[in-house]
């Protein structure tokens, strides 16, 4: 549902990633998407990690940023850096995706 967000953003994304997907192209996604700190910007923070293997079924990847308000978020989506990450190292290798957006 969609609202008037006015405080800080935190973005959560959950990536699993499909079969071709091997050891090599998961270390390269990870660095290109921890890289979106430095080549995009506009975050106050943003981890990127790998599932620990605690439960079977999990996702493969998270990625959480904050942003300090929507506006920034927005502005990050729509990066041209960003969207070519996605392009590149992401799309073609996911079998599924999951985000959301809230205020902290």
């Amino acid at each position: 549902m969609a609202g008037t967000v006015l405080g800080m953003i935190r973005h959560v994304v959950v990536f699993t990633w499909s079969q071709a997907a091997d050891a090599q192209r998961r270390v390269a996604t990870l660095q290109a998407l921890r890289g979106l700190q430095q080549d995009v910007g506009g975050m106050t923070s943003l981890t990127v990690a790998d599932d620990a293997g605690l439960s079977e079924g999990n996702a493969d990847t998270v990625l959480i940023a904050d942003f300090p308000d929507a506006g920034a978020f927005r502005r990050y989506a729509q990066d041209p850096v960003h969207q070519a990450v996605l392009a590149e190292h992401v799309r073609p290798w996911l079998t599924a995706r999951t985000a959301v957006q809230y205020e902290v």
